[in-house]
């Protein structure tokens, strides 16, 4: 089997899994159709891009089409980034305004007009072959890899603003469609960091490693696209989002420095204190494991802006850790009970309102300097 078959092979494996995954998220029943439908779009611009091998084996004359498909890369990151906001917050809703996001792809085509889409063929296969000199491809180049760090360095101040929202507002679920777009991050810098490098090989005095690259980049695409895949079909519970509306506390301490300021009332702020953690104590609201600060502020009825400032800047905690604390505190009190040595650590991670091993064991040993079997063992140790 030759280099070009293999490639083939791999592409079509890859276009498969693209397009099937792309279909199911087009026609799941679910309330995030608006993410659903970007992340389709996103594995559907992919696999055009990826599908050169496959159009390579069918025909290698140039065509404004081809031309067309090469140029789409630069939707990939546009589509990829409005992805991030979708999923960030629950009432993100696609506006004219985005359409900016088209006027990377919509420059690259007008560059290429008048010596490439307005020209015939032997002048398409001139200015291929000579690709290397050609001035056009040379921005498009520039401007692709200015689009990768304006968009990722976007990405990641977003991601930093999602999880400090998360902290603050949530205890459950929603950590973990940070932590989901943060690898999807993550895999997406790598792959394109070596895209990058293959591009600086391309043209310069080595355009064989460009091509080497090029093949490692293919195989890459297989693995991560069966890994969106994974991530899909077994982690539905993923896409939970929070509304834009929400502010950080830092935000709003910054908004009341600017208003009138006022002398705090520490008397106030230890009642205050006081009254949240005999709710907690009492009520058990962290047995939820989607709770909210929402929630805990209906209950209570109080306003959720002050509820936040309490917990956040007058505690110095996140929401997540604060509740966390009373969720570890419940487990603890079931693994010192001996009428329940013989329930499992899973059964009374969900009955203390976590909803993962991991987050559990994480939260855990934040805690108490222990995993919940080290400090089971412990105990048993100690009452010998």
């Amino acid at each position: 089997m030759d280099k070009m078959n293999m490639l083939s092979i791999v592409t079509m494996i890859s276009l498969f899994i693209s397009f099937f995954l792309a279909f199911f998220l087009l026609t799941v029943k679910t309330n995030n159709k608006i993410s659903n439908r970007l992340f389709a779009a996103f594995l559907i611009i992919t696999a055009i891009d990826i599908c050169e091998p496959l159009l390579s084996s069918i025909s290698d004359i140039p065509s404004n089409l081809g031309m067309l498909r090469y140029t789409i890369a630069f939707l990939q990151i546009p589509v990829f980034y409005l992805y991030v906001l979708s999923v960030s917050y629950s009432d993100f809703k696609l506006t004219p305004k985005y359409l900016i996001h088209l006027l990377p792809f919509l420059i690259v085509n007008v560059i290429l007009l008048p010596r490439f889409y307005s020209v015939d063929t032997a002048s398409k296969i001139d200015f291929i072959t000579n690709r290397q000199n050609m001035i056009e491809l040379q921005i498009n180049h520039i401007l692709f890899h200015l689009q990768i760090i304006v968009y990722f360095t976007a990405v990641f101040l977003q991601l930093k603003k999602t999880k400090n929202l998360y902290l603050e507002n949530y205890a459950g679920t929603n950590i973990n469609s940070y932590k989901w777009l943060f690898q999807f991050t993550i895999v997406l810098t790598i792959l394109y960091s070596i895209a990058l490098l293959k591009n600086i090989f391309k043209f310069s005095d080595y355009p064989n490693a460009s091509e080497w690259i090029k093949i490692g980049i293919l195989v890459l695409q297989l693995f991560i696209v069966c890994w969106y895949l994974y991530k899909a079909l077994n982690h539905p519970d993923l896409f939970r989002n929070v509304d834009s509306k929400l502010k950080l506390v830092s935000t709003i301490i910054s908004e009341e420095k600017n208003d009138e300021p006022e002398i705090p009332d520490e008397n106030k702020n230890n009642e205050d204190i006081v009254k949240l953690k005999k709710f907690m104590t009492e009520e058990k609201p962290f047995l939820d494991p989607s709770l909210t600060i929402q929630d805990i502020a209906k209950e209570m009825n109080v306003p959720v802006r002050d509820l936040s400032v309490l917990i956040n800047h007058q505690l110095g905690q996140h929401f997540y850790d604060f509740v966390n604390i009373y969720r570890i505190e419940y487990a603890k009190e079931i693994l010192k009970d001996p009428t329940k040595n013989k329930v499992t650590i899973l059964e009374i991670l969900y009955e203390a309102g976590f909803n993962s091993k991991s987050s559990f064991n994480t939260a855990f040993k934040k805690h108490t300097g222990n995993t919940p079997t080290e400090y089971r063992k412990l105990l048993k140790y100690n009452s010998l």
